[in-house]
């Protein structure tokens, strides 16, 4: 749509703190991978943590609560909900589960984008839950003495369908032509959402769900361990403020999406920081040499001897590794294909 019309994008230069920001987040995305490999079984806490502090966020954020012990029943189990507030923390979870399970084949439609909405507003039929809106609605700030002001008007409801159409088909091109990095093509989809509105209700959960499906589209998956819609709602002043910003003349095309891009690498920043924070936090503590010699296990191709797992840690003694060795095979993990110093390992499971 407006973000990707004409040549602005690919003629926008990255200032040196935008290029530093981008490349701090794809160093993270490697180490997360890392943690991935070497403590899988943590990071089970963290998810659990993350579903249930995006789906009460991300409500939060729109005026929709629960009663603090219904939302973990909810989210997690297979509690049902009571009343329209549930439904909507309940949807929010199940679109969440769509696409930390099914990411790699949701494709940037306008049908992804409906059947979000579908999901979100609690996957019901009833109402115009999956539905392109028919009535204007104007974003209105409400100030302190009560005064109200049209803060940004969004597409009237009859131009919607075709402007949801051009901004997934611009946004796709954008990708597949290489015209811009994949984070700032991400944050100019989200934005010109956003302007247009589609929803009658719920826009801004969509847009954060965007967010995230975009965002693992292309291996930033943090949002599985850390609750991208809990940053939002607690730097939420700034969340609105650059949005303001970067929305101003957005219909005539002379808007600004850097101030946005911006606030949204923050965003990710400050979950990649919380992510390894609380990964180091919850793993035990193990000498560095065992840690080599677990990681080097991890990643060894099946089977392998001793001496293959020396080369992989020189500065560890061989009694080391096979003390590590032996308390996998204890625990499961490894087994011994024949005897003596020359046989063989493979990993279990």
């Amino acid at each position: 749509m407006m973000s990707f019309r004409g040549t602005r994008l690919q003629n926008t230069k990255l200032s040196l703190s935008i290029v530093w920001l981008l490349e701090s987040l794809a160093e993270s995305k490697g180490r997360q991978q890392l943690y991935e490999k070497q403590s899988s079984q943590v990071l089970k806490s963290l998810r659990e943590m993350a579903l249930i502090e995006s789906t009460e966020s991300s409500n939060r954020i729109e005026g929709v609560t629960v009663e603090r012990n219904r939302l973990r029943p909810l989210v997690i189990g297979n509690t049902r909900p009571r009343d329209r507030s549930e439904e909507e923390i309940v949807g929010y979870r199940m679109a969440l589960n769509w696409i930390h399970t099914d990411y790699r084949k949701i494709p940037i439609t306008p049908e992804t984008c409906l059947r979000l909405h579908a999901l979100a507003q609690g996957g019901t039929t009833s109402g115009d839950a999956g539905q392109w809106k028919n009535t204007p609605n104007d974003i209105i700030e409400i100030f302190p003495d009560g005064r109200r002001e049209v803060r940004f008007r969004p597409l009237a409801p009859d131009l919607v369908p075709k402007a949801m159409e051009e901004l997934c088909l611009a946004y796709r091109h954008a990708i597949d032509q290489l015209q811009v990095t994949p984070l700032m093509a991400s944050a100019c989809f989200i934005l010109d959402f956003l302007c247009i509105h589609p929803f009658r209700d719920g826009n801004g959960r969509i847009s954060r769900l965007l967010i995230l499906l975009t965002c693992y589209h292309y291996g930033y998956e943090v949002g599985r361990y850390v609750s991208l819609e809990r940053i939002v709602e607690q730097t939420k002043e700034d969340y609105y403020e650059t949005l303001k910003t970067s929305s101003s003349e957005w219909h005539e095309g002379k808007h600004d999406v850097m101030p946005w891009f911006t606030y949204l690498l923050s965003v990710w920043r400050r979950a990649y920081r919380e992510f390894e924070d609380r990964a180091k936090r919850q793993r035990p503590q193990r000498g560095a040499k065992t840690e080599m010699v677990e990681y080097a296990l991890d990643n060894m191709i099946s089977p392998f001897g001793i001496a293959d797992v020396e080369q992989l840690c020189p500065n560890v003694s061989r009694d080391t590794i096979r003390l590590v060795m032996n308390r996998w095979r204890e625990q499961g993990r490894l087994e011994m294909l024949g005897r003596g110093r020359d046989a063989k390992w493979r990993r279990k499971g």
